[in-house]
C-alpha cells in the first residue's frame, strides 16, 4: 500500500476499524452511530447542540437518532430547569449497563487489530492516531468518554 500514499493507507485502516467496531456495537444490538451517541453520553448528560457539534449530524439528523434509541429506553432527554428551552440527553439505567459492557468490548478488542505490529511501532502508531484524532477534534475519545471509531 506505500506506493499509494498516506492517503489510500488512512482509507483502508478506517474501513478495517469501521468493519471490526461495527462488529462490536451489533454484538450489543446497536449500530455505530448509537453507539457513538451512548459513548458521548457515557459519563455524563450533554446537551443536543454540543451532541450534533461531536457527531458531525444537523439537528433534524441527531433528532432521528436521539427518537430511534429513545424508543429503545436507552437514554432520556430533560429540560434543565435554568432554560426550559434546552434539551440534555443522558443514559437511562439500560442506555448505561449497555455503554460499560460496550466500552470494554471495544477496548479490548480493537485494540487486537494491532497484534501484528512490533511494540516500538505499536507505539508510535499510538502516539501517531492520538495526534491526528486530536488534531480533528477527538482526544482519543469520543467526546472524552468513549473509544471511537473511523466512519
Amino acid at each position: 500500500m506505500h506506493e499509494h500514499g498516506a492517503g489510500a493507507a488512512l482509507v483502508g485502516l478506517a474501513a478495517l476499524i469501521h468493519r471490526r467496531y461495527s462488529e462490536i456495537c451489533a454484538v450489543h444490538d446497536l449500530t455505530p452511530a448509537q453507539a457513538q451517541l451512548l459513548c458521548m453520553l457515557k459519563d455524563r448528560p450533554r446537551g443536543l447542540t454540543e451532541l450534533s457539534r461531536l457527531l458531525g449530524l444537523a439537528r433534524p439528523g441527531l433528532s432521528g437518532l436521539v427518537d430511534r434509541i429513545e424508543r429503545r429506553g436507552l437514554v432520556q432527554r430533560d429540560n434543565p430547569a435554568h432554560d426550559r428551552r434546552a434539551v440534555t440527553l443522558s443514559t437511562t439505567p439500560l442506555g448505561q449497563q449497555i455503554v460499560d459492557a460496550l466500552y470494554v468490548d471495544i477496548t479490548s478488542q480493537l485494540p487486537d487489530l494491532l497484534d501484528d505490529v512490533a511494540p516500538d511501532d505499536r507505539r508510535i502508531f499510538e502516539r501517531v492516531a492520538s495526534d491526528i484524532a486530536a488534531g480533528g477534534g477527538f482526544p482519543g475519545t469520543c467526546g472524552g468518554s468513549c473509544p471511537t471509531a473511523a466512519g
